[in-house]
């Protein structure tokens, strides 16, 4: 059979619910729950990282509220159960390091949807390492990947030039090594939902034109 037929696609509507997402939780708690002081958690509407400290998302996920017990752990917030935003999250959270992991959304603000070419170039420079972490974490999950641009209201980007450097970005990590955090929820994710192996001589074949 068909390696890339496989591979589960992340397209959902608003109505379904996808039945992984519950086991994809737990993967990232029981790794990193007592080692990191961290969550994985499902939210609402937009995704954020919450430091240790902030109103637990599961009791108030919109506005922190002083009447709320406060988390003893960090959270990884994910948006509308999607399997793929937990993924890409939890990329964001193996790409900072521990200064950044104590703050909100590491410190950065989001330049929202409708950047236009200069903003949309400088949020890609930022996006190629998370994605190219999702990318490899969502092969090792038995998922179907594709990079966000996530600019629907702006200008247009280059989806295959972004789509290339994040390809570029992945292999560097398959030869030079993943970073720590990365390697072990990619492990992980591989033991749970026995996604392939990830090398050079697949991702040619299963993604020849990315």
């Amino acid at each position: 059979m068909n390696t890339a037929c496989q591979l589960q696609s992340d397209h959902v509507g608003h109505s379904d619910v996808d039945l992984q997402v519950p086991a994809l939780i737990d993967v990232f708690n029981n790794t990193f729950a007592q080692s990191y002081a961290t969550r994985l958690v499902l939210g609402g509407d937009e995704p954020v990282y919450l430091p240790a400290g902030r109103a637990c998302a599961a009791v108030s996920s919109s506005k922190l509220n002083g009447n709320h017990a406060l988390c003893e752990y960090h959270q990884i917030v994910f948006a509308h159960g999607y399997f793929s935003s937990a993924l890409h999250e939890v990329a964001h959270w193996c790409v900072a390091g521990e200064a950044r992991r104590q703050l909100e959304d590491y410190g950065y603000w989001y330049c929202p949807d409708g950047r236009n070419e200069e903003q949309q170039r400088a949020f890609e420079q930022v996006e190629v390492k998370p994605q190219a972490l999702e990318w490899a974490m969502t092969i090792a999950a038995n998922r179907r990947f594709q990079v966000s641009t996530d600019n629907l209201n702006g200008v247009e980007p280059d989806r295959h030039g972004f789509t290339r450097r994040v390809r570029a970005q992945l292999v560097t990590f398959m030869d030079t090594g993943f970073p720590k955090r990365a390697k072990m929820f990619i492990d992980a994710l591989r033991a749970e939902f026995h996604g392939p192996q990830l090398t050079k001589q697949w991702l040619d074949k299963v993604y020849p034109n990315e």
